[in-house]
């Protein structure tokens, strides 16, 4: 099959860009676009701000700063890939990140979405095991599923 659109999400983590080995190959020998996505988190009690998230503007700044931090990690990603000669667009939203993920693919006529299943911390690879398994029960389009480990 050709590819003509690849949707990545991304974390932010080593764990997370293993997959774009796979991806960079595919969109050679297809000439496919790639499609970055994240879906950041809000920030938790463990990134040290506190308070009701709608009623406090330390939580609101700090959820601003993260957004700003993660475009900042897509465009250079972006940079990154065109410097290979490889056509990628970027985007990054809010929301629950497997409904996030098949919109943006549906949005995007993503024809392949391509992941690895583990995420940066334990807590993470509990919950990218969750958006891999979500995914893998709910998408309608090619997954390409990648086990990433740590060594």
């Amino acid at each position: 099959m050709v590819y003509k659109r690849i949707l990545v999400p991304l974390d932010g983590s080593e764990q997370a860009e293993k997959i774009l080995v796979h991806v960079k190959e595919l969109a050679r020998m297809s000439g496919a676009c790639v499609v970055l996505l994240t879906v950041p988190e809000p920030p938790s009690a463990s990134s040290g701000v506190v308070g009701c998230p709608c009623e406090d503007d330390d939580w609101r700044d700090a959820c601003e700063r993260h957004e700003k931090d993660a475009a900042s990690y897509l465009a250079a990603k972006r940079e990154s890939l065109e410097a290979e000669g490889i056509t990628v667009s970027i985007s990054l939203e809010r929301g629950p990140v497997v409904g996030t993920i098949m919109s943006v693919a549906e949005r995007e006529g993503a024809d392949l979405v391509a992941l690895t299943s583990h995420g940066r911390t334990a807590l993470s690879e509990v919950f990218h095991g969750s958006v891999a398994a979500g995914l893998l029960h709910r998408i309608d389009r090619p997954l390409l599923l990648i086990r990433s480990h740590r060594h």
